[in-house]
């Protein structure tokens, strides 16, 4: 991709050759998330030809994915993930905003609450309480993270308007149609289109301010995205990052901008020589008085 790095080093095993080294304000943290198990996981899994069924249009989770959901929701929580997250992204679909709000929104919402809720209850067949948006990061839907588009009804989408009454805290305004333009009945992406459409979401993180980021999305759009990186890597290290993710598995990542995409300014860096005063180093004296370095 030439932008952005998610891993370092050469194949060699020389620690300086296989150790790099950037700027901390030109790298973020991603926590990548694929989707707790849908109906079409079940049904396809049985049968292939299930995913052509409109039966799985728009999957939602299956009660073991709801509770996939609930062990993770533990997990980032005792780790302290939770805190951490500034921005959590997901793919517009209902298993992938079910997983989102259920691992990283708050605890049950109640009437009266002065903050709408991120899901209301029972939303998209779930059978569960609605799930409040307090003390959570903000949310936001992205079509460009979403699952291969075409022919499979179960990675439709419905339109905005409906999942704004789904999903009042999640923030839908970056997607510009209300109904899915993307998706075609006839024609199922490429792997390589969906490898370009996730080149171009990793490009965008950079326009985002935030430095840690969760973002809950799909298996294919993971792997193709994904096995574009490593390459420069120990071959268990390329493994780690591309490998086909579970149901609700999370992996933290760290990408690097290497060519200048991001242009925020380092928060933690500090300029030093405050007051002024002389401050040459030794060795930088030897060099501008070599007379002086040699009688020494």
């Amino acid at each position: 991709m030439g932008s952005s790095c998610l891993s370092s080093g050469t194949n060699g095993m020389d620690t300086a050759a296989s150790t790099s080294l950037y700027p901390f304000h030109r790298s973020k943290t991603i926590h990548l998330v694929r989707h707790a198990q849908g109906i079409h996981n079940v049904e396809g899994e049985k049968n292939h030809d299930a995913y052509l069924s409109y039966d799985l249009f728009d999957a939602h989770l299956t009660p073991l994915g709801w509770q996939q959901v609930s062990n993770l929701h533990k997990h980032v929580h005792e780790t302290g993930l939770a805190k951490k997250i500034e921005l959590v992204i997901t793919s517009p679909l209902l298993r992938t905003m079910q997983t989102a709000v259920g691992v990283f929104g708050g605890e049950g919402y109640a009437d009266g609450i002065d903050a709408p809720p991120l899901m209301v209850a029972d939303a998209g067949n779930s059978n569960h309480a609605a799930i409040s948006s307090l003390n959570s990061p903000p949310f936001i839907a992205v079509e460009l993270c979403r699952e291969h588009l075409g022919v499979h009804p179960c990675d439709k989408r419905r339109s905005i308007t409906e999942y704004k009454s789904l999903f009042p805290a999640i923030n839908f305004s970056l997607i510009e149609s209300n109904d899915d333009i993307l998706w075609t009945a006839d024609v199922r992406e490429a792997n390589e289109e969906v490898a370009k459409r996730g080149m171009k979401f990793v490009n965008w993180l950079w326009t985002r301010k935030e430095k840690e980021i969760a973002v809950v999305t799909h298996s294919g759009f993971l792997y193709h995205t994904l096995s574009a990186f490593g390459n420069d890597c120990h071959p268990s290290i390329k493994s780690e990052i591309c490998t086909h993710f579970a149901n609700c598995e999370l992996r933290s990542m760290v990408i690097v901008d290497r060519s200048m995409i991001g242009s925020d300014a380092p928060t933690t860096n500090y300029p030093g020589k405050i007051p002024s005063g002389l401050d040459l180093p030794s060795d930088v004296a030897a060099e501008k008085h070599p007379k002086q370095g040699a009688s020494q």
